[in-house]
């Protein structure tokens, strides 16, 4: 490349910078023109909600960026179906204090001392009264029981009536002090799976109130009670069962629905090694119509049949065939032990020791504690049943005119 060629190229590069020159120019002369614009527009923006005005403090996060690492305290209102019902059922619960009389070291007085503690639901406000309804086991052998309400007063009760069978008692106290009366659900609409809310005081008043939740696991659960130890079941209780917990000192208190409404009373748990969330409740249906009547008479009129019964089942197979003469097809049933009295419903229609018991108005009846479920539930003095039953291996039918328990 000669000379004149050289002195030709620096004539063209010098020819494109002042190109260059303007596009920069021109681009710097734009973003300060835009940037005019956007704050002559600031506070019309701001007014109108597109733009928020931070004041610099410590926790702007432009000013003071590691105040964006902690979180502010926030208020949040909970109001679930959960919160809701306890809410409305929790100060219908009380504390029940079963007190007794013991002897003391000292020149061998007695005093009272406490002997346990349970919960109870108040179901009814009337006259100045309210009534409570607890378990019967919850008051047993109590010499004196006090009342431990919501607000923290502690009142004497006294017992309007119990049932030991179905575990149920109800108590009266003062009411000037009660605010909240339970409202009583039904238990033939519930579904197993639903939620269902345990309240009562486990393990003693310290715990008062407490609540648990779980669902109804099941609704037709029939739990065997041996109440004098013989080692024979003397009744069947019906129970709803649920994973609520259910602990000692939650007898007698509310098992309630998403509603707040009473569905049951807990009353049972089975507690062993390796087994959780086994509670058990009494129907408030069930519960209604028992505690009616211990509140109208102090007790349930059981009709009478005057039987003393013997589960076929604790009897020996060797004397199934031998003494009993039963049938092969016999495998459950109701021996009558005792000597039949000659005047008792039972012996006037013409039954006898060794007799055993199949069926009740053509229900089947498998042992004692159905046999005596039976007649309380479905039966009063002077009522009618029709006995089936087999002796000397021939099945036979009787009617008996029940009676009022002469014991009662």
């Amino acid at each position: 490349m000669g000379f004149y060629d050289d002195l030709r190229h620096v004539e063209k590069r010098k020819q494109r910078v002042p190109g260059v020159g303007r596009l920069i120019m021109t681009s710097i002369t734009s973003a300060v023109i835009g940037g005019m614009v956007v704050l002559l527009m600031l506070p019309t923006l701001s007014n109108s909600g597109y733009i928020k005005m931070v004041e610099p403090s410590s926790t702007n996060v432009m000013s003071n960026p590691a105040a964006n690492l902690f979180a502010q305290p926030v208020s949040v209102s909970v109001e679930t179906g959960t919160v809701k019902a306890v809410e409305k059922a929790e100060n219908a619960v009380v504390g029940i204090i079963n007190i007794g009389r013991a002897r003391t070291n000292w020149f061998n007085s007695t005093e009272d001392v406490e002997l346990g503690q349970g919960s109870g639901v108040i179901f009814q406000k009337k006259d100045g009264k309210a009534r409570i309804i607890t378990n019967y086991h919850v008051i047993d052998q109590a010499q004196k029981l006090e009342v431990a309400l919501p607000s923290g007063d502690k009142v004497e009760a006294k017992v309007l009536g119990y049932d030991i069978f179905n575990d149920l008692a109800v108590l009266e106290i003062d009411g000037s002090k009660v605010l909240t009366v339970a409202e009583l659900g039904d238990s033939s609409t519930l579904r197993v799976g639903e939620p269902a809310i345990a309240i009562g005081n486990p393990l003693g008043m310290k715990f008062s109130r407490t609540v648990t939740q779980g669902i109804i696991s099941s609704l037709e659960r029939s739990m065997p009670m041996d109440l004098d130890g013989d080692g024979q079941d003397d009744w069947e209780l019906d129970v709803l069962q649920t994973d609520a917990a259910i602990n000692p000192g939650n007898s007698g208190g509310a098992l309630i629905n998403i509603q707040g409404q009473v569905i049951g009373i807990n009353t049972l748990k089975i507690s062993k090694s390796g087994i959780e969330g086994l509670g058990f409740a009494l129907p408030i249906n069930d519960v209604k119509k028992i505690v009616n009547e211990l509140v109208e008479k102090g007790k349930l009129e059981r009709a009478y049949l005057g039987v003393t019964p013997y589960d076929l089942t604790n009897v020996p197979r060797y004397n199934w065939k031998e003494t009993l003469n039963l049938p092969d097809d016999v495998v459950a049933g109701v021996v009558i032990r005792n000597e039949v009295g000659k005047f008792s419903p039972a012996g006037e229609a013409g039954l006898r020791q060794y007799d055993v018991i199949v069926k009740m108005d053509n229900k089947e009846i498998a042992n004692g504690a159905q046999l005596r479920k039976f007649l309380t539930l479905n039966k009063k003095p002077g009522d009618s049943v029709e006995i089936t039953y087999y002796r000397d291996g021939f099945k036979k039918t009787a009617t008996v005119k029940l009676t009022k328990n002469p014991q009662q």
